[in-house]
């Protein structure tokens, strides 16, 4: 399991003073990908799936997001990581979890083909 952060800021806020859901899952994406390079060294991933997208509340400015990734499926060229976000919203004297979903690597060879993980 890997653990990373991430401080909302204004820039990443919609019309509505909240967090931009594009945003959210664009820091989803990558905290995933780290994740999957972790666990496997020397590797070239690309992202092939996100699951539903499960948004349980909304963030405001001034949050810390705690990422949550957790392999939960490996195939022969390819791993899934479980992705969970939790909010410290200012003020707050507790988490919440916000947001969940399952991200899904594919392992690429030098000619982009994929290729067994190791």
């Amino acid at each position: 399991m890997m653990e990373t952060f991430t401080l909302v800021r204004t820039e990443h806020l919609n019309h509505h003073g909240y967090l931009f859901g594009g945003a959210m899952l664009k820091w989803i994406d990558e905290n995933a990908w780290m994740a999957a390079t972790r666990d496997y060294p020397g590797s070239t991933f690309v992202t092939i799936n996100m699951d539903a997208c499960h948004f349980k509340e909304p963030v405001v400015n001034g949050t810390i997001l705690r990422y949550q990734m957790e392999q939960v499926g490996q195939g022969k060229t390819s791993v899934t990581y479980m992705v969970n976000v939790f909010a410290d919203a200012p003020g707050a004297e507790e988490e919440k979890e916000v947001f969940s979903t399952q991200v899904t690597f594919v392992r690429l060879n030098k000619q982009g083909k994929a290729c067994p993980l190791p």
